[in-house]
């Protein structure tokens, strides 16, 4: 098994940022009055598969994770209104250079800057990594005790300096980012979504879901895990991580009808689920079969 998932990640997408890689994306159709001032540059170098974009509203506060290139969040900035704000978190510093790129141009079309973007790992929002980096720069690991004090120093930074705050955001996205994250940190991922959101707050998230358990042999290579394949959840266990997380109200909005790849029998396809940390009031969701299709 390939033990550094987050190095071909890393490399794979840092490639993203640099030179359009179409097996990246799934395609998808996005409204073209939002796409007007985003530059062609971050149109075709953002890899998503669904479009979360749509259910958020004026004034609220989002979280984009994986926010890649930034497309998602410039499109969300726009909906927002300049009452609300879009926070995006990525790990990969060539994306975030991309994302920030455009940034004052885009506010500037706007007539307003709500919209920025932080150094993390979305199964750790606690932690920036721009102070982690920092604080190492200075501090060099070289033996156990300076990596027990490194240790000490990030939980530090975690409580405080929080990178996300608990229970500070209205509705956490992503975009075909949670398959990427390690097997043994999805839980910690899901379980920081609830954390950050506010009571009645909602994730929607658009990922990629199989109709099989993706076998051994699949999983340790990087090519696939990087291509958001060997990542990917059993769709009824994808459901699943948002039970265990203790969301309620969980919605399939919209299902992909034919796969978007077929690997070794298996069939991968986009998904996009809303799930809510509390209820707020009843909403009628006898079903949870899509009614449409995000690809």
């Amino acid at each position: 098994m390939s033990y550094d998932i987050e190095k071909s990640v890393l490399e794979r997408y840092e490639e993203g940022a640099k030179n359009y890689q179409p097996s990246l994306c799934c395609p998808t159709e996005y409204d073209s009055q939002f796409l007007r001032i985003i530059p062609d540059e971050i149109i075709a170098k953002d890899y998503g598969c669904g479009d979360p974009t749509k259910y958020v509203n004026q004034g609220e506060i989002v979280l984009d994770l994986g926010s890649g290139a930034g497309k998602n969040c410039y499109i969300i900035a726009q909906k927002v209104g300049k009452n609300g704000q879009v926070i995006g978190v990525d790990f990969n510093d060539e994306m975030l250079k991309l994302a920030q790129k455009y940034q004052s141009k885009i506010s500037d079309k706007l007539g307003y800057k709500n919209t920025h973007f932080v150094k993390g790992k979305i199964q750790d929002l606690k932690l920036p990594l721009d102070k982690v980096e920092s604080w190492l720069k200075n501090n060099p690991i070289n033996n156990l005790e300076q990596l027990r004090i490194f240790e000490t120093e990030c939980d530090y930074l975690r409580q405080e300096e929080t990178l996300i705050k608990d229970n500070s955001i209205d509705i956490v996205v992503s975009n075909c980012v949670l398959n990427l994250v390690k097997p043994n940190d999805k839980k910690q991922l899901f379980d920081e979504i609830y954390r950050v959101l506010k009571t009645n707050g909602k994730a929607v998230i658009s990922d990629i879901i199989c109709n099989e358990d993706v076998p051994l042999e699949m999983v340790k290579d990087p090519e696939l895990w990087s291509g958001c394949i060997s990542g990917a959840l059993r769709e009824d266990k994808f459901i699943k991580m948002f039970e265990k997380a203790g969301f309620k109200q969980i919605e399939i909005l919209a299902k992909q009808n034919e796969p978007w790849q077929v690997v070794n029998g298996i069939e991968f396809r986009s998904l996009t689920i809303k799930a809510y940390k509390e209820k707020s009031e009843q909403i009628n969701n006898n079903s949870c079969c899509p009614s449409t299709s995000c690809c």
